[in-house]
């Protein structure tokens, strides 16, 4: 696909894409409200171009940039930070302060990005992750911007998806001055995506780097002292759709060895969730209350989970059983948990990896293994704590990536 053609059907996209929004807003009315942002319509306000550009797809690339947001304006830089969904927004309006400016991103249409880069005419980008679209990155170009690529990841998957469009994705990442990659297999991949490979670095893993909210894990340690510090406590942490019955599944075996355990069921999109059936249920939008006869604590709410997870002694991870790569293990492991989870982590294969080298990670197939994993743990302290220490020694041996990212974006913004 050339660059033409991408552009001629990216317009055509814009009623099917509204309309996606649209229908998302049913449940997230913050997707409907964004609508104006995502099209670009309207101006900044007075003093606002002219700003590095950085972009997180959602909360926990989001969460993983910070510390280099927080770089850049003790820099002096002035910053513009959008994110696509309404989670990633809350996350950026919670930890930056407000000389940042907070957008949602525009759609990758011809109109909507040239209306964004005439409002805002950022002076530099970066761009978290795998976030290449290329009408911007072609915009960006064609304006002499520069580009930063920063925790780029790339798995043999998505480099064969990125080399079905031909030619498109060599054009759009011309302008790339600079990737930052996570492993040395990601700088591999993008090599062959067709950036030079003497313009990649490996950084190492931002998320390795992301200090976690002292005030969620005060509230923790208080709510575990409500539960009651001598009873066997896990988190089930961004359980999606499909993956619930499995948990609950675990916890009934966990139950019959351990019958006073308690689960804390934390949903990845609460809005679609539902409150589990059959057992002594807490639910934490309701204020519910946890009292010893509670079997779970439905915690479906947003921007808790590290309270929950401080609250906890082992921690399964969920997006492991469905295929939607996995999600974060290194906020469990940062508070020295043992951590749980299924064989669908692409998202997380390198820290997977690492992890399950130090024996601070078991993989479970289902909810039957999830059971008998827990219930060893459960049963043998000395083990608990030993796989708890090793998973905290993993991400304390593998910080430095946000430090590596600030030296190069200001490298390149001399």
């Amino acid at each position: 696909m050339t660059p033409t053609g991408y552009r001629f059907l990216t317009r055509l996209s814009v009623p099917m894409v509204l309309a996606y929004l649209w229908w998302r807003g049913r449940r997230e009315v913050n997707y409907r409200a964004g609508l104006r942002e995502r099209l670009a319509l309207g101006e900044p306000l007075s003093g606002m171009r002219g700003r590095i550009w950085v972009h997180a797809a959602s909360v926990g690339e989001v969460r993983a940039v910070v510390p280099v947001i927080e770089g850049l304006q003790r820099a002096g830089h002035a910053l513009l930070v959008t994110t696509n969904t309404p989670g990633g927004r809350a996350a950026l309006e919670q930890a930056c302060d407000d000389g940042v400016a907070i957008a949602y991103p525009p759609l990758d249409t011809p109109g909507a990005v040239e209306r964004f880069m005439a409002h805002w005419r950022p002076c530099a980008g970066v761009f978290v992750e795998l976030e290449l679209w290329p009408n911007r990155l072609l915009a960006l170009a064609k304006a002499q911007v520069p580009v930063v690529l920063v925790n780029a990841r790339l798995s043999e998957r998505s480099l064969v998806r990125y080399q079905r469009l031909g030619e498109l994705m060599p054009r759009a990442l011309e302008g790339v001055r600079c990737v930052l990659a996570q492993t040395s297999a990601d700088q591999a991949q993008l090599v062959q995506l067709g950036i030079p490979a003497e313009r990649i670095q490996v950084a190492g893993n931002l998320k390795f780097d992301q200090a976690l909210d002292e005030t969620q894990i005060s509230a923790g340690q208080a709510l575990r002292r409500r539960i009651g510090p001598g009873r066997p406590v896990w988190v089930a942490a961004s359980v999606r759709e499909g993956e619930q019955d499995a948990v609950l599944t675990a916890h009934a075996l966990l139950r019959e060895t351990c019958p006073d355990a308690l689960l804390i069921l934390v949903p990845r999109h609460p809005q679609l969730g539902e409150r589990p059936t059959g057992a002594v249920v807490a639910q934490r939008s309701l204020g519910e209350v946890v009292t010893p006869d509670t079997q779970i604590l439905y915690a479906d709410t947003l921007g808790e989970l590290v309270m929950f997870l401080a609250a906890a002694d082992v921690a399964f991870v969920g997006g492991s059983w469905v295929p939607v790569g996995g999600h974060n293990p290194l906020e469990p492991a940062a508070l020295g948990l043992p951590v749980l989870m299924g064989p669908a982590v692409t998202n997380f294969q390198a820290v997977d990896t690492l992890l399950g080298q130090a024996g601070a990670r078991q993989q479970v197939a289902d909810g039957p293994a999830l059971g008998q994993a827990l219930t060893g743990l459960f049963t043998d302290e000395a083990a608990r704590q030993r796989a708890g220490e090793a998973a905290r020694q993993v991400v304390s041996a593998h910080r430095g990536a946000a430090d590596h990212t600030l030296a190069a974006i200001g490298e390149l913004l001399n």
